[in-house]
Parts: C-alpha cells; structure tokens; sequence
C-alpha cells in the first residue's frame, strides 16, 4: 500500500518526531496504536498501525471460523476511516482510498531456520557421542523456535492507508476518534502531524478523544 505522498512521508522520516514514534512502534505496546498524517494540498493522507489485540483481542494465528470472521469484519471496519477518525464536518472531507490488512512480523524465523541447518551441517563429520550431543541441542533449539513462534504471534498488527479529498482543509479544527467506541482494548494513539505548519505530534487517549487542531496545522 502506497498512498501516502512520498513528498510527505520525506518530511516526516527527516524530523525527530518519527524517530520517535518508530521506537515506540517497534516496542509493540498493546493498547497503543499509531497514526502518521500528512496535509498536502486539498489532499490528507493518513497511516495508521495498531497492535491486533487491540482491535480483535487477540494476536495469534487466527485458524478458526470466528477469530477468521473478527479479522475480517475489523478490516471492514478499518477501511471507513471518518467513521473512525471524525474531521471537522465544515472541512467537507471525503475518502479517495482506503485499504487496511493484518501483518504478521515473522520473517526473522526464516533466517534463524536457515542457521539451525547450517550448524547441523558442520557437525556431520563428528562421532556418534557428538551426535547424541547435537540432538539435544537441537531439542533446544526446537523449544527455542516454538518460544519465538510465540512471541510472533504477540506481533501482528493491523495497518490502514487512507487518502483523503477535503473541500477546505483549513477548515479542519479538530478530529474526533471515534475509534475508540469501536475497539475497547484501544487505549491510546500517538499521533504525527506534517503540514505546512511544520511536523507536530499528539497523544490522544480513550478519555479525551478529541484532537484539537486550531492553530496547528
């Protein structure tokens, strides 16, 4: 998913605020999702990442019909937007795109994978007692892959791309989250702002959900 402006997504990797923001990205708080957005022009890009438990309760491989219908019914819900980040309605904003899917961070399985055979490989030479040796080792590395596999599963997150049309972006005073009435294990989202104004940040939580803008953009 492209659609945020490159121009945009240029200016926002330049400031501190984004460094920021991407360590707490990486650190996977539950209950805390995040969300990049760019003015630029009549247009309004915005991104958005929140840990699965948030928004289904649950970050495990989903294998049955309902955890199947839940990830399919929050991405549904995840691709309307203004329903969940309500802009000032003066502003007369509609959607342009939106897409939304669920990721899953275990590419790094492969590469540990790939080591275990490598190590395996350099020991095939060695004496049955070695062997022996090896086979419990690689019991552990065994518990080691299903302890990884677990904390994979503690890492997928919902992501949204959006872009927005707004008639009078200037008229956008505040954004309302509704997003929160529709995912209770949300607690917060931490938010990054381009404009020509310059880059600001925010942090809207479930008992104060109304971003105020005036002034900032």
């Amino acid at each position: 998913m492209k659609l945020f402006p490159i121009l945009a997504l240029s200016s926002l990797a330049a400031t501190p605020l984004l460094a920021e923001q991407t360590r707490q990205q990486d650190a996977h708080e539950h209950g805390v999702g995040q969300l990049n957005i760019a003015f630029d022009g009549d247009q309004v890009a915005m991104e958005f990442h929140a840990p699965g438990s948030d928004i289904v309760g649950f970050e495990y491989a989903a294998e049955s019909q309902a955890d199947l219908a839940a990830i399919d019914a929050a991405i549904t819900t995840l691709s309307s937007p203004l329903a969940l980040f309500a802009i000032s309605p003066a502003a007369g904003c509609t959607v342009d795109s939106a897409l939304a899917e669920l990721e899953a961070e275990a590419d790094h399985e492969d590469e540990h994978d790939h080591d275990d055979h490598d190590h395996d490989h350099d020991h095939d030479h060695d004496h049955d007692e070695i062997d022996h040796e090896e086979e419990g080792h690689k019991d552990d590395h065994d518990d080691h892959d299903a302890h990884d596999s677990e904390e994979d599963a503690g890492h997928t997150e919902f992501h949204a791309e959006y872009l927005l049309n707004c008639a009078d972006p200037a008229a956008i005073q505040e954004i309302t989250f509704a997003y929160f009435g529709t995912f209770p294990n949300a607690k917060e989202v931490e938010v990054q702002i381009i404009s020509d104004a310059g880059a600001t940040s925010f942090e809207v939580e479930r008992d104060a959900p109304v971003m105020d803008l005036r002034g900032k953009l």
